[in-house]
């Protein structure tokens, strides 16, 4: 799954202020609905309550604002894959809801199957699972859960804003196809 995002933006899209270093800014990824395309909104913590979406929100989370220093590959910046998506979500200082959590728990399942992440054991509490990224060797934290039926269907629901599957779609489809049964052996 590749998307082109750009980065954390340095001002807010509500206010238009410029981000200070260390101040808490929210990160939405969301899919407009007229342009059909995913973007990021970056905004400060206090001016969220005045954010006007109009879209469908994908993920949601906090984190503090540290300014960039210039780059040495911007466009491999600019793309945003599941590898980017899950260290951007699990870095340590970000704040994620119970959903969001959810989600990087699934890209901490595919991380790991690509052996870009392995597991490091649980925190004291037993609350997060542990991980080591492979690259950087920076450690991850990610909310424990189990993988039920309920736990895709929320996560699927997360990634079809991400690669543009409409529900109703999905949904048609299920219905139109019925499952076939076996056939009967007359022997």
């Amino acid at each position: 799954m590749d998307l082109n995002l750009p980065g954390m933006a340095t001002e807010c899209f509500v206010s238009g202020n410029a981000f200070v270093e260390d101040e808490r800014v929210v990160s939405r990824l969301l899919r407009s609905d007229e342009a059909d395309e995913v973007t990021r909104v970056d905004v400060q913590a206090e001016a969220e309550g005045q954010l006007e979406i109009s879209g469908r929100v994908a993920c949601r989370w906090i984190q503090l604002f540290k300014p960039k220093i210039a780059a040495e590959n911007p466009e491999k910046e600019l793309k945003l894959t599941a590898e980017n998506l899950f260290l951007t979500l699990a870095a340590p200082g970000n704040e994620l809801s119970e959903a969001d959590g959810r989600f990087v728990q699934f890209l901490a399942l595919m991380m790991e199957r690509k052996r870009l992440i392995k597991p490091r054991g649980r925190t004291e509490d037993g609350t997060k699972d542990i991980y080591i990224h492979r690259g950087s060797k920076g450690l991850y934290q990610v909310p424990v859960g189990e993988l039920t039926p309920e736990f895709f269907i929320a996560v699927q629901d997360q990634l079809s804003v991400l690669v543009g599957m409409p529900e109703e779609e999905s949904e048609s489809v299920a219905v139109a196809e019925p499952i076939p049964e076996p056939p009967v052996d007359q022997a």
